[in-house]
């Protein structure tokens, strides 16, 4: 059976994680009880999930040119995705602030950075799309160019 072929047309963030009692109040500074940072984005994680269920999986996506773009390629790749069309754009890769409360819920702010800078496909990326057996998209990058992608996979077939 031939390997099924992804294509994950999405985001990549860094997640910066803070544990603490309670969620601060608006204009409050709270003690946090601890802090990780999680490489991360859904896009990323579509396509590391995708290449651990079996596919070879594409990613197509943007970073920054700051150490969290290093620190998210590097983990995509070392998953086995191709990051042949991961694109570094100068400035900060999206980050996402996470605090988690020891009942579990969470407040999340998300900066973009450099994932609003996929604002279309090159023809290279469109053909890579069009030759994927399953793409995936999420709404983290700009919505036109998931629509291009969407396109560009439904004329394939």
């Amino acid at each position: 059976m031939a390997q099924t072929r992804v294509a994950v047309v999405g985001s990549a963030n860094m997640d910066l994680v803070a544990m603490a009692p309670a969620l601060p109040r608006p204009g409050e500074t709270m003690l946090g009880t601890d802090f990780v940072m999680v490489p991360g984005g859904k896009g990323a994680n579509q396509a590391i999930a995708a290449v651990r269920a079996g596919a070879s999986c594409a990613f197509l996506g943007a970073i920054g040119s700051d150490s969290f773009g290093v620190t998210l390629k590097a983990r995509i790749s070392a998953a086995g995705v191709d990051t042949g069309h991961l694109r570094v754009v100068y400035g900060t890769s999206g980050v996402a602030l996470v605090m988690v409360n020891a009942a579990g819920e969470n407040a999340i702010l998300v900066t973009p950075g450099a994932n609003d800078a996929l604002t279309s496909l090159t023809d290279e990326e469109l053909s890579t799309v069009r030759a994927a057996d399953v793409l995936v998209a999420q709404l983290e990058i700009p919505v036109e160019t998931v629509t291009e992608a969407a396109v560009a996979a439904r004329a394939a077939g």
